[in-house]
């Protein structure tokens, strides 16, 4: 896939183009039903796909006062609208300058000059351009005046009780803050994950039996609720670890309070020291499959240490592990597994 830093780096007579505007956040199954359509529609008139998305979040720019965090990293997305099968993406520099310009200019800027689009494809809730005064009959004008085709792609829904709801990548953020990562995976399409640097940790869990591999706080990705959960963990190599994962909260020498993500990884060999599975320095990504439990203070060690087993005990059962060495989409599944702490 190609990545452009810009429009103004798409090369000269770059297309015929198929395009898709958004922020993908996620990449839910909606973003996916759309991408999809762009990979036919190109596939079906030999033009080349794009999606053209914006880095920052929109949001944090007109609202920076307030919280407003990214389900994925942009190196998360990237990989994912790769995997789509894109031919190319587009990352725009979201400023509150790209947000003055009118609707019509972004239109001829971008689709019309610097991708050569014979066809936009959009969900039926886009806007764009300055106040978010673009939308679908925008893109339909421009699109009689310019040559281009726009495709409007019904939303996709997921049942949400007795109805339907339309995926979304609020509903992720709401979903995974009460720690839902089984039903916010059903609006993705796989585990939600993060991805950081393995960092030492006050090796507290060394202590106890229970190794971890500790994220660094400066972790890329949406950390759902405190609580414990069954997932994976896959290291730099391509290895992909089961493990029991805490998400809590530590204070720092500086006096705040971060929220700190450690895998336990399943079934490392009894007889193998804890160094030669050391993860130090590498950045892994962690899968969120089940939540076990939530947070909950303990009396002593001995009752710590009795829970920490009950944990490991479901989420072994959780992930169907043991499992034999097989190699799969997201790499190797191993049985034997390293640590950190």
């Amino acid at each position: 896939m190609q990545y452009f830093e810009g429009l103004e780096s798409v090369p000269e007579g770059f297309g015929p183009s198929v395009v898709t505007l958004g922020n993908f956040d996620g990449v839910h199954r909606g973003h996916q039903r759309v991408l999809q359509t762009v990979l036919e529609r190109a596939e079906s008139t030999g033009a080349v796909s794009v999606a053209v998305t914006f880095d920052p979040h929109p949001a944090t720019v007109h609202r920076p006062e307030d919280e407003h965090p990214e389900i994925m990293s942009l190196e998360d997305r990237l990989e994912a609208l790769d995997a789509m099968g894109l031919d190319a993406v587009v990352v725009i520099a979201y400023s509150l300058e790209f947000a003055a310009q009118q609707p019509e200019d972004f239109i001829r800027r971008a689709f019309v000059e610097a991708l050569d689009a014979s066809c936009v494809v959009v969900g039926p809730d886009t806007r764009f351009g300055k106040g978010n005064s673009g939308d679908v009959s925008t893109l339909q004008r421009a699109g009689e005046e310019n040559g281009f085709e726009v495709v409007v792609v019904d939303e996709f829904e997921a049942n949400d009780g007795e109805a339907g709801r339309r995926c979304s990548s609020t509903w992720i953020r709401s979903l995974l803050a009460v720690g839902n990562v089984e039903r916010a995976a059903e609006i993705i399409g796989t585990p939600h994950k993060v991805r950081g640097e393995v960092v030492r940790g006050f090796q507290r869990g060394r202590e106890l039996g229970f190794p971890t591999a500790n994220l660094s706080p400066d972790s890329h990705g949406l950390v759902p609720a405190e609580g414990v959960y069954a997932g994976w963990l896959t290291d730099e190599s391509g290895v992909r670890w089961p493990a029991a994962i805490s998400v809590g909260k530590n204070p720092t020498f500086d006096g705040v309070t971060r929220t700190t993500v450690e895998a336990h990884v399943l079934g490392r060999p009894e007889k193998e020291p804890v160094e030669s599975f050391n993860l130090y320095g590498q950045t892994v990504s962690v899968e969120f499959v089940h939540r076990l439990r939530g947070m909950v203070a303990f009396k002593g060690v001995e009752q710590l240490v009795e829970q920490i087993s009950e944990d490991v005990e479901r989420a072994t059962d959780l992930l169907g592990f043991p499992a034999s060495v097989s190699t799969g989409q997201t790499g190797t599944v191993a049985t034997g597994a390293p640590s950190g702490e």
